[in-house]
């Protein structure tokens, strides 16, 4: 299974990260209801790749983010 989409822009619907600001900082897309996982692509290269992640991985990523574990 193939786990990036070359063109991101490919697929609409894009959300920017609540963690974003409007600074152009870091910041990610997500696309939610994505059938084969949680596509994640850079907000400041919207013409990128977006990368896939398994829907299980990535709520683990997040939960472990939010929780601080991840943290330097």
């Amino acid at each position: 299974m193939t786990r990036t989409i070359p063109d991101s822009t490919q697929l609409t619907g894009w959300r920017k990260s609540s963690y974003s600001n409007s600074d152009g900082g870091s910041c990610i897309e997500i696309l939610d209801n994505y059938p084969s996982g949680v596509p994640v692509r850079d907000s400041k290269n919207p013409h990128g790749p977006a990368l896939i992640f398994r829907a299980a991985g990535w709520s683990s990523f997040v939960t472990a983010l939010k929780g601080g574990h991840l943290l330097t």
